[in-house]
């Protein structure tokens, strides 16, 4: 029951030394602040480096062949070979966890020398031979018309499609790209669509990206049915990992390669890396709450000793209170409500606080650009309600020791106290 009296007694307890509760207070304040900020930042870091996974679905693999380091049936070691079109057709059938087996092929790179023209001008760019399904692997806003199709591939259509900064740089502004031609190492390709990539790892390189059947690309650079690398993702529900060895195990068959030589063909467990990455930054939260309960544990600290004071300093009142017929209850009550209306006052201003300056870390991100391995530092509501959880316990905890003390007060005694 509210009781107009009983709050009007506790703030003239806590404002009869003003210093004294601001100091008291800070503690929490301070602890509560760290709590969030460590969580922010960590959050910040996740966010930062998992970007640089780029918007690939992180239930993939890539793979590429090397030389093979152990003769095998005849073969001698340090033999090269390369993956092939039936290669691609032959996983999609032995291994039905695999959601896309997409082959590609790869030419030149934005930092290397000039290899597309347009007229007078001329650029570095990367160049992919692919299928249609890579799209949905890695997904990309198209800009202005299409994507590679199924009928571009059967036909070796000599389409392309562009990125942004290609289009910047081979055209002028206000310059339509679509339906023009591009001359890629002396030979011509229409452009059919451009794309800006999405949520991207290297969005520079991204941009600097055009895109061809991968037949086309085959045909027009000599690559044959050849497979330069394979971008493989396994089906929902099914880790990549854990059908990795099959992979390998059915690519090394396929191309003669001793059992045991591992290092013949090349691969990345994107699944794998984003769940060692995932696995770190939990731990690194788990860090974080640690490290800012134990300040935060520090100021319920300085509030249950600051509560044992006010408690020696009103031991008459106390005596005055029970003489007239208080029960212990009613004096536990108000020490405990005192110590939590402290603890949450002062944890809310902790919270506030961080949300700034969670605020304008996020607009310095904005106005500066991106950071390398940090981005959008936040928290979730749920940390929000965790934190006041805490507050809540924890100013229920600073004020029992306090309350305890002054309900084992006789009333005698405690009148007896100067």
């Amino acid at each position: 029951m509210f009781s107009r009296d009983r709050w009007d007694e506790i703030l003239q307890a806590l404002t009869a030394n003003k210093f004294r509760t601001f100091l008291t207070a800070f503690g929490v304040f301070w602890g509560i602040t760290i709590l969030v900020l460590l969580l922010a930042l960590t959050n910040g870091l996740r966010n930062g480096v998992t970007a640089d996974f780029g918007n690939f679905a992180t239930n993939s693999m890539f793979m590429w062949t090397q030389g093979t380091t152990k003769a095998y049936k005849g073969l001698p070691k340090g033999r090269r070979f390369n993956f092939k079109l039936d290669d691609v057709e032959t996983l999609k059938r032995e291994i039905p966890e695999l959601r896309y087996v997409s082959p590609r092929h790869q030419l030149g790179g934005f930092n290397g020398a000039n290899n597309v023209i347009r007229g007078t001008k001329t650029g570095a760019f990367s160049i992919y031979g692919d299928y249609p399904e890579f799209i949905k692997q890695q997904p990309m806003d198209i800009l202005q018309g299409r994507f590679i199709s199924y009928s571009d591939i059967d036909s070796k259509r000599k389409v392309c499609v562009i990125g942004q900064d290609v289009v910047k740089a081979m055209y002028d502004k206000d310059e339509d790209a679509l339906g023009t031609y591009i001359k890629i190492n002396g030979v011509n390709f229409l452009v059919i669509g451009t794309f800006k990539a999405s949520n991207s790892g290297d969005e520079e390189e991204d941009a600097n990206t055009i895109f061809m059947p991968f037949t086309t690309f085959g045909q027009a650079f000599n690559r044959g049915d050849s497979v330069g690398w394979m971008a493989i993702t396994a089906k929902d529900g099914t880790s990549v990992t854990s059908v990795k060895a099959k992979i390998l195990e059915l690519m090394r068959a396929s191309h003669k390669v001793h059992p045991d030589d591992e290092r013949a063909i090349g691969n990345f467990d994107l699944s794998e890396a984003f769940g060692r990455v995932n696995g770190l930054f939990s731990i690194l939260g788990v860090v974080g709450y640690f490290v800012g309960a134990l300040v935060l544990m520090s100021g319920i600290i300085g509030i249950s000793n600051i509560m044992l004071i006010v408690v020696k300093e009103r031991t008459r009142e106390i005596g005055v209170r029970r003489a007239l017929g208080a029960s212990p209850w009613t004096i536990k009550s108000q020490v405990l409500q005192e110590s939590l209306l402290l603890t949450i006052i002062s944890g809310m201003v902790g919270i506030s606080f961080a949300a700034f300056v969670i605020f304008i870390l996020n607009y310095i991100l904005d106005k500066s650009g991106p950071v390398d391995n940090f981005a959008n530092p936040s928290v979730s509501m749920s940390v929000i309600f965790i934190a006041l959880f805490i507050l809540v316990i924890s100013g229920l905890l600073a004020g029992l020791i306090p309350a305890n003390s002054a309900t084992k007060m006789k009333p005698v005694d405690a009148l007896r106290m100067e």
